[in-house]
């Protein structure tokens, strides 16, 4: 990076990190809260006329939706970040994801107008697929590009940690509500005073825009990119150079990361059907101990992105993977003594080898890529990881479960995603020590 390209100081640099984690934080929120109201109240309400194991799997397909969209709005966000800038992709996320959320907590249930409902629901829930799309590249660059020497991993997991935080929020507020009102009232309207709350979007994406400034080496593709257009070359879409030249590592990251959103989906959504439809659980207890997980993932993501940054993304993510392999069994174990302790021993356990992967994942994927073409390859890798997790995990766990009477299957599920993870994270290149503020420079795949 030139030397003439203005530095920040630590402090200020954190208050990047602290802006990132909160627009996230909402954002997030607002992508769990669905999947929190796809387990509880979405199957009776738009969903009424089918069994309640059928009416189950068809909200955890709309569920889905949302992830299909993902690569979508890796595609179209990691364009414009790529061209554009980091911070205007990144707040455009949020505005968009602002929109979606707040419509469907106002929005008509089957009752009231029929087919069209969960029709709709899909059409929202595409929406927040591709706000999140766009903004996990914009956050995650926003965190890493502006860090300081040796702490990238640290820095960029900061992002990541508004992913519990999300849920904590979701699940905090999902519990406080059932318990502050009837079933009646919770399934008519108190389910929608989180997803209208999302208003709340707009104002982070205002003040970011005021505070936010663009990242070094997004100002250093300027000056290039001004060079190249005065000696006549025209850039090419980032989008489509990506594909041609690092598409193979796309697709290592995308496998890579297919574990993380299988299990945490299975954790955090698929979980809490069981527990309460067929464990028959108190619903406040599962939502109780999903937010006592989701707190303790907090230092956990950050601790294991920080040491990341010592050992490295590569052995990190692998032990990671190879964790939740080996936990595949005993979630289950744990989960089945139909308890409050067992349930949080078994997703603690998950959640802690989960973070062994996404604390770090930040500057792993971040790193791969050469900075033209960063916030396309990085997103577009993460999202389609997103794609053949999130979206499906949850209805296959469902039908496996239903089809088998066994979650046995489920974990010999998590096993073989997880063995997918270990392949292609061997497959691609260590890169913690690669200079992201070098535009030409990629890290290779072997």
């Amino acid at each position: 990076m030139s030397s003439s390209e203005p530095q920040l100081d630590e402090r200020s640099i954190r208050k990047v990190a602290t802006l990132s984690l909160v627009g996230a934080s909402v954002e997030w929120f607002d992508f769990f809260l669905y999947g929190t109201a796809a387990a509880l109240v979405f199957p009776k309400l738009f969903f009424p006329n089918a069994d309640p194991a059928v009416g189950v799997l068809l909200s955890f397909a709309t569920f889905g939706v949302g992830f299909v969209a993902r690569p979508v709005g890796g595609v179209i966000w990691g364009h414009f970040g790529d061209r554009v800038g980091r911070k205007k992709a990144f707040l455009a996320a949020l505005l968009t994801m602002a929109a979606g959320s707040v419509l469907i907590g106002l929005m008509p249930t089957y009752a009231a107008i029929g087919v069209a409902a969960p029709i709709l629901l899909t059409v929202l829930r595409f929406v927040q697929g591709l706000a999140v799309g766009g903004q996990w590249g914009g956050a995650v660059l926003l965190a890493t590009e502006f860090a300081p020497p040796g702490k990238r991993g640290l820095y960029g997991s900061v992002p990541q940690i508004g992913v519990p935080i999300g849920v904590l929020m979701g699940t905090v507020a999902y519990f406080f509500l059932s318990l502050g009102m009837s079933a009646e009232a919770f399934q008519s309207y108190g389910w929608r005073i989180p997803f209208v709350a999302s208003v709340v979007l707009v104002a982070v994406a205002v003040y970011a825009h005021n505070k936010l400034e663009e990242t070094p080496a997004f100002l250093h593709l300027q000056k290039l990119a001004a060079q190249r257009k005065a000696e006549g070359i025209v850039s090419k879409s980032p989008v489509i150079e990506v594909l041609r030249t690092s598409w193979s590592r796309i697709l290592l990251a995308g496998g890579a990361f297919t574990v993380v959103n299988t299990t945490f989906y299975i954790y955090i959504t698929f979980s809490q059907d069981y527990a309460v439809r067929i464990l028959h659980m108190p619903k406040t207890t599962v939502l109780m101990v999903i937010a006592i997980v989701s707190l303790i993932q907090i230092p956990a993501l950050a601790g294991f992105a920080a040491m990341s940054d010592r050992v490295g993304r590569r052995t990190m993510y692998l032990a990671g993977a190879v964790g939740t392999g080996l936990w595949a069994f005993p979630l289950f174990w744990f989960i089945d003594t139909g308890t409050g302790w067992g349930l949080t021993l078994g997703l603690l356990g998950g959640q802690l080898t989960l973070s062994m992967m996404y604390g770090p994942i930040a500057a792993f994927f971040a790193e791969m890529f050469t900075a033209r073409l960063r916030y396309s390859g990085a997103s577009m890798g993460y999202q389609l990881g997103a794609l053949f997790g999130g979206a499906v995990s949850s209805v296959i766990a469902s039908w496996l479960f239903t089809e088998f009477g066994s979650n046995v299957p489920i974990s010999l599920y998590i096993i073989l995603v997880s063995v997918i993870a270990v392949g292609c994270t061997l497959a691609l290149s260590e890169t913690y020590q690669h200079d992201m503020d070098d535009a030409e420079d990629a890290v290779t795949s072997r």
